[in-house]
C-alpha cells in the first residue's frame, strides 16, 4: 500500500517505520523540513506542507491507499485546536476527494467523554466535554463522520493517554517527585503504550469500517492510587504525598474520572496488545531508563 502520514512525529515516525518494515511505500507530511533526513534514512519519504494552509497541499501527490492523521496540537488553546483539527481535517477531505484513498484514520481522543462518575464508557457513550478543546475534538469527529456518510472512508480512533519512551505525564511527575495523590486517589485512568497506538493505527487501516470510532486504551484503566502504589513498589521509592482534589479545578482542566472500554476495538479490530495493561508497559519502560 501507498501510505501517508500527516504529522510524522511521536506516533507518525515510528508507525511509518513499522509500516516500511511491513513492505508498504510510505510518505510523511510535516509543516517542517527539520526531521527530513531522518525521515529518509528510515525508508519515508518526507513532503512538506501545513494542513492548516490548503494550498500547501495542492502541489503534492494525492494517490495513496491509506491515510493516517495524527497530527498533534502542541499543547495549543482551542482556536489552535480549531486550526489543526476540525479545519486540518476540513482541508485533508477536500483535498483528498476524488482520489483512490481506501482508508482514513483519524487519532482523536478520550477527552471527548467528560463523565466524572468513574463509570465505564464505550464509543456510544455521551460525548459533552466542559473543555473548550475537547469540544473542538467532538466538532472535528462529526465532521468526519459526516464525510464517511458521503463515502469518504474515514474511522476515528479515540486515543487515551500516550505513554512510552519519554512520555507520561505521571510517570515523569513520580520521577521528578512532584505527583500528588489527589484524595483518596480513587480517580481512574486511562492510558495505551505508544507501541500499542502504533498496532491499533495499523488495525484499524486493515480492518476499521469507515464511520465507526473505536476506543483506543489498553486493556485496565487502574486507579490513581493504585498506579503510584506499583510504581513506588517496582523502584522503591515513596509514595506521593496526598491533596485535597480540586473538582472545580478538574473541570476547568477537563480532567475526568472513567473507565474507556476498548471492547470494541478487541472485538472488530482484532488487535493483541503488547502492554495490555500498564504494569507490562511501565515495566518495559522501567528496564530502558536503567540501561541509559
Amino acid at each position: 500500500m501507498r501510505v501517508l502520514i500527516v504529522g510524522c512525529g511521536y506516533v507518525g515516525f515510528p508507525l511509518g517505520k513499522e509500516l516500511v518494515r511491513q513492505g508498504h511505500t510510505v510518505f510523511g507530511l510535516r509543516r517542517s523540513a527539520l526531521a527530513a533526513d531522518e525521515m529518509r534514512s528510515a525508508g519515508i519519504q518526507p513532503l512538506l506542507a501545513d494542513v492548516t494552509q490548503p494550498e500547501s497541499l495542492t502541489q503534492l501527490p494525492r494517490d495513496f491507499d491509506w491515510v493516517v492523521n495524527c497530527t498533534a496540537s502542541g499543547g495549543g488553546d482551542a482556536a489552535d485546536y480549531r486550526k489543526i483539527y476540525l479545519e486540518g481535517n476540513r482541508h485533508l477531505i477536500a483535498w483528498l476527494a476524488g482520489s483512490p484513498i481506501k482508508k482514513f484514520i483519524y487519532t482523536s481522543s478520550t477527552s471527548v467523554y467528560a463523565q466524572n462518575d468513574g463509570s465505564v464508557v464505550t464509543e456510544n457513550s455521551p460525548t459533552e466535554p466542559a473543555a473548550a478543546t475537547s469540544q473542538v475534538l467532538v466538532e472535528t469527529e462529526q465532521l468526519l463522520l459526516a464525510a464517511a456518510a458521503q463515502q469518504f472512508p474515514a474511522a476515528i480512533l479515540r486515543v487515551a493517554g500516550i505513554y512510552g519512551p519519554g512520555r507520561g505525564y505521571s510517570f515523569k511527575a513520580f520521577l521528578r517527585g512532584e505527583a500528588r495523590i489527589e484524595g483518596t486517589g480513587a480517580r481512574w485512568l486511562n492510558m495505551i503504550h505508544r507501541d500499542d497506538l502504533i498496532g491499533v493505527i495499523i488495525a484499524a487501516l486493515q480492518n476499521a469500517r469507515p464511520g465507526e470510532i473505536y476506543n483506543a486504551a489498553d486493556n485496565e484503566s487502574p486507579s490513581q492510587l493504585e498506579f503510584y502504589q506499583w510504581l513506588a513498589g517496582e523502584l522503591q521509592r515513596p509514595l506521593p504525598l496526598s491533596v485535597v482534589a480540586d473538582v472545580e479545578a478538574w473541570r476547568r482542566r477537563g480532567v475526568t474520572n472513567k473507565q474507556v472500554s476498548n471492547a470494541k476495538l478487541r472485538a472488530e479490530l482484532k488487535y493483541q496488545f503488547q502492554f495490555p495493561d500498564y504494569r507490562t508497559g511501565y515495566a518495559a519502560e522501567i528496564a530502558r531508563l536503567a540501561t541509559e
